[in-house]
């Protein structure tokens, strides 16, 4: 295919500008990402042994709601029943946070043998949800509402990177497109490894693109829809008054929605109350046929009187057209349709896409120092301290963040023995580790700072498994659930060891980099004719 070469170079300066401008923080995004498809394990691995030995049988609920009630009585504002009270995110049959929207405490409570109330604060281990919000808000630490429009911002950007760069490939797509040439050229080799990465997930990355733009304006989305509604009129609002009646049981709802859908399977329900309508309910729930609004289930709204079904636009398997067409954006990104196979795809997807990330900023040093040379193809140009200080933030920000989220984990099961405040000190870990591997790239440079980055990571993540073992061997020291756990830990340790593998490459590249390299860590030369080059070619 023939394009013309202006218009080549101009799209490929678009795609090296535009992917430099975000792509350390789509690094962040897309490993910690990956991570996430695996939370529901990594949350159990991480979770401390239930705090309740038995579970209050459904048909009891209405007692256990009355008592909890009775002696905290904020808890009427929100509260939520499980109804799999067996899993590691929801450790009981009822629960409540004294600040509903986050930064509360969250209580846990089931009623003892003999009828007694029994509460606990031990919940699930929060190092899931600080990688959940790594993902989320590219490791900013800024309020969420504020991040946001910046996520938005940086996926457009991403977008307009992805059409640029196939504009690029384009008249070589064919004859390079499964060409990896390994030999001593390592930038030639890794410049063929960044574009097949590119190229053959270029469907996965336009789709984490455009969900990413929803997610990131998903409030003016709807304001704009709401805004509509009011134009054209919205639905009368039909409310019966229940004053005089009580609320179905637990138990009872469940049958009830059972009879109207049979292929959704409620995990939870929850409870709020509002001034103007009184108590109401949501039941979380999944349909395996059908994706939802969340990772893990999407949600109805229930007549908590009548057990009827009052909005299903949330609902999987019940949706309107606009609302399945929103959904469909949702389950897209997460990935949380056609089981283990998507999940693992989606994993290796987002490693893949970090790698990019990485592989791209370091291509481009490399790239833009020869285009330097332009008019002095006979002598070479040294690397600008522009360059010098890109190379180090790449290494620094990347490596820093798969050695802090690392170190986060692995510190899970230690954390709760000396602290109660275990999420700042996940949270605080992260940042502690990443920050200082930025500043120590910033001092080695980014060769010496990439081996000794990798290495950490290696020993970061090889800990993971290592503390589980120790918890296995010694008692008292963090806990083992055994089971599906493992391969939290299997994968670490394969992690671990590519980690140490990619630092002995990257240690042997350093010994073999050609002077004037980003890799090179001898003795510049300067001669004047050299110096004078740099000063004419400087950015």
């Amino acid at each position: 295919m023939k394009i013309r070469s202006d218009i080549i170079r101009m799209y490929r300066d678009i795609h090296s500008w535009v992917g430099i401008a975000c792509g350390l923080a789509l690094f962040i995004a897309f490993y910690a990402g990956a991570i996430t498809m695996f939370e529901a394990p990594l949350n159990r691995w991480a979770t401390e042994p239930k705090v309740f030995s038995e579970h209050t049988p459904l048909e009891q609920t209405p007692a256990l709601v009355e008592k909890v009630l009775a002696e905290y009585p904020k808890a009427a504002g929100r509260y939520e029943l499980t109804l799999d009270a067996g899993l590691a995110e929801r450790p009981a049959r009822l629960s409540w946070s004294t600040a509903p929207r986050g930064g509360g405490t969250t209580y846990y409570a089931e009623l003892a043998e003999d009828g007694s109330l029994l509460v606990h604060s031990q919940g699930p281990s929060a190092v899931g949800q600080l990688v959940d919000d790594l993902h989320q808000q590219v490791g900013i630490l800024l309020d969420h509402d504020m991040v946001m429009p910046l996520v938005g911002i940086v996926s457009l950007l991403y977008f307009i990177a992805l059409v640029s760069g196939v504009i690029v490939l384009l008249p070589t797509l064919v004859k390079d497109l499964f060409i990896l040439r390994i030999g001593k050229n390592l930038k030639r080799m890794w410049l063929d490894l960044h574009n097949a990465l590119g190229l053959f997930s270029l469907p996965f990355h336009i789709i984490m693109a455009l969900t990413a733009v929803v997610f990131a304006f998903h409030d003016q989305f709807y304001g704009t829809q709401w805004a509509l509604l009011e134009k054209n009129g919205k639905p009368e609002a039909h409310e019966e008054s229940h004053a005089h009646l009580e609320p179905l049981a637990p138990h009872q709802l469940v049958a009830r929605l059972k009879e109207q859908s049979p292929e959704f399977t409620p995990l939870f329900m929850q409870f709020h109350y509002e001034e103007e309508h009184g108590l109401e309910l949501l039941v979380a729930g999944s349909n395996p046929r059908h994706g939802s609004r969340t990772p893990h289930y999407g949600m109805v709204a229930v007549d908590p009187y009548t057990g009827e079904k009052t909005m299903t636009g949330y609902m999987p398997g019940e949706q309107d057209g606009w609302f399945a067409t929103l959904t469909s954006f949702f389950s897209l990104h997460f990935g949380n349709f056609g089981g283990n196979p998507v999940r693992w795809g989606y994993f290796l997807l987002g490693l893949a896409g970090a790698v990019l990330f990485y592989t791209g900023n370091l291509l481009w040093i490399e790239s833009h120092r020869k285009k330097r040379r332009k008019g002095y193809e006979h002598l070479e140009v040294n690397q600008t301290r522009a360059s010098k200080l890109l190379g180090a933030l790449t290494v620094g920000i990347s490596l820093g963040c798969v050695a802090g989220i690392s170190a986060s984990i692995a510190a899970a099961k230690v954390l709760p023995l000396f602290s109660d405040a275990v999420a700042a000190w996940h949270t605080g870990i992260y940042y502690a580790v990443f920050f200082l591997a930025c500043a120590w790239a910033f001092y080695r440079g980014a060769a010496n700072g990439a081996v000794d980055l990798l290495y950490v990571s290696a020993l970061a993540t090889l800990m993971i498994p290592v503390v589980s073992l120790l918890s296995a061997m010694l008692p008292g020291f963090g806990w083992n659930h055994g089971g599906s756990t493992y391969l939290i830990d299997t994968v670490a340790a394969v992690g671990a060891g590519c980690y140490f593998y990619l630092a002995r490459k990257t240690l042997q590249r350093i010994h073999r980099a050609p002077e004037y390299s980003i890799w090179y860590v001898g003795e510049e030369p300067r001669s004047e004719e050299n110096v004078t080059v740099q000063a004419r070619g400087a950015v």
